[in-house]
């Protein structure tokens, strides 16, 4: 099986029409995401990977999957088979596009995009769902997708490779447990910025009678705002629950000690990205100082060293990777093996266009081949989007079921790319291009 070539497109949904998304740093997103399709000579089946924007900009990652796609353009995919590490080299040790990052920004998120494809390519061919595929395999062969340069002063080779043989015995039970009962979750679809007070109240009502006992409502307005905003969650669904706030990214440290400890009456589980993502030492002090009060940060952390260092500075209380922000499969796995060496319980950023799709996989793989529990850990569920695709998530009382389609579950409907396909598909036909 050849790749013959790579198709890169640019899919958007208005989902600004609605302000679904919208946050004190985002009013307007536009879910949308660059989907890349490793296309097989013959005809035969191939794999689909996306990386995830808020609209403008999408262009770019489309570009970027274009260009760096042609280092997979006549591999075979038994030559990723035996070698599961040579997607990521061949994507992330391009000198030149390095150069643009190097490991961050839109070349990252494009070789996101292709990495996960080769993952849903094989994964597909093995005829199992991914996280079963990488379940499957051996301690040592996991290891052999992984890069360990820049982290191996944190978390060795040998440390992780003791780590997986350890688990190994009780995957089997685990993966029963996880086909039976699923994996626990939280919701943000009821806590939007842009969301009427009237909407919250009727959103956290049906989300409580439909099975949801972890909320996350947005915040980072103003304090009082904040404030009100807590109070009405509370004065709605009562202390029975959990409810975590996301202020996505917009206070400066004094700022965010302020705003934690005006909302800590209201018994915050967590506060997410209280300042800029890329500030360890703004993190491990606001932590300092708001504590009990966890924090949780994550999916604007672009690589494995980011993650490494607040995992060092103990700068977080929750660990939130983000499924194409990191560089596929390889370095999630990576930084969820860094996070268990820690004892920091990884609970991924999901929503967006296909995130949530992704995730479930990467919670369950670290479940049942590194933490070995579910102790507070949940995965981020939007209810946005998912009925684009082919084999979309199954929520069932609060907890997403263990998907068994073969793939990685982002394979989008047909129509539903010609649809939402930028600029010229129907639903923007009549937009205006910004």
């Amino acid at each position: 099986m050849i790749i013959d070539r790579i198709e890169a497109r640019d899919i958007r949904f208005p989902t600004s029409r609605q302000k679904h998304g919208s946050d004190a740093m985002n009013p307007d997103p536009d879910y949308s995401c660059a989907y890349a399709t490793l296309v097989m000579k013959d005809g035969e089946p191939g794999g689909n990977g996306l990386t995830f924007t808020i609209g403008r900009g999408n262009d770019l990652c489309v570009a970027a999957i274009q260009g760096l796609g042609a280092h997979l353009v006549g591999r075979s995919l038994d030559e990723f088979e035996e070698d599961l590490g040579l997607a990521s080299r061949l994507l992330l040790n391009d000198s030149q596009y390095r150069w643009l990052g190097p490991e961050k920004g839109v070349v990252h998120l494009a070789a996101a995009a292709l990495i996960n494809a080769v993952w849903d390519a094989l994964a597909k061919r093995a005829g199992k769902p991914l996280w079963r595929y990488v379940s499957d395999m051996s301690p040592e062969r996991i290891i052999s997708a992984l890069d360990f340069r820049h982290i191996s002063d944190f978390l060795s080779k040998d440390e992780a490779l003791a780590r997986l043989k350890q688990q190994a015995d009780g995957k089997a039970k685990r993966i029963a447990t996880l086909l039976q009962d699923g994996y626990p979750a939280y919701t943000t679809s009821a806590g939007w910025l842009g969301y009427t007070d009237e909407a919250i109240v009727s959103l956290l009502k049906q989300a409580y009678a439909d099975g949801w006992r972890h909320f996350k409502i947005k915040v980072g307005g103003d304090i009082a705002m904040d404030v009100r905003r807590c109070a009405l969650f509370r004065d709605t669904l009562g202390s029975d629950v959990r409810l975590s706030v996301d202020a996505n990214q917009v206070w400066s440290v004094d700022e965010a000690v302020a705003a934690v400890k005006a909302m800590e009456p209201y018994d915050i589980y967590w506060v997410e990205e209280p300042t800029s993502p890329d500030d360890v030492l703004g993190h491990k002090a606001i932590a300092d100082r708001v504590a009990p009060v966890l924090l949780a940060t994550g999916e604007h952390a672009h690589n494995k060293v980011m993650f490494k260092q607040f995992l060092q500075a103990e700068a977080i209380g929750f660990c939130q990777i983000d499924s194409c922000r990191l560089a596929g499969v390889n370095e999630v796995i990576a930084v969820m093996l860094m996070a268990d060496k820690a004892g920091i319980p990884v609970c991924p950023h999901a929503g967006g266009v296909g995130l949530c799709e992704y995730v479930q996989h990467l919670s369950m793989i670290d479940y049942i081949c590194i933490s070995g529990t579910m102790e507070g850990r949940v995965i981020e569920h939007a209810a946005h989007l998912h009925e684009h695709f082919k084999n979309p998530i199954e929520i069932r009382q609060g907890r997403y079921m263990a998907p068994l389609a073969p793939g990685y579950s982002v394979d989008i409907l047909p129509k539903s790319l010609v649809d939402h396909e930028f600029p010229n598909g129907s639903v923007w036909a009549e937009e205006p291009v910004a």
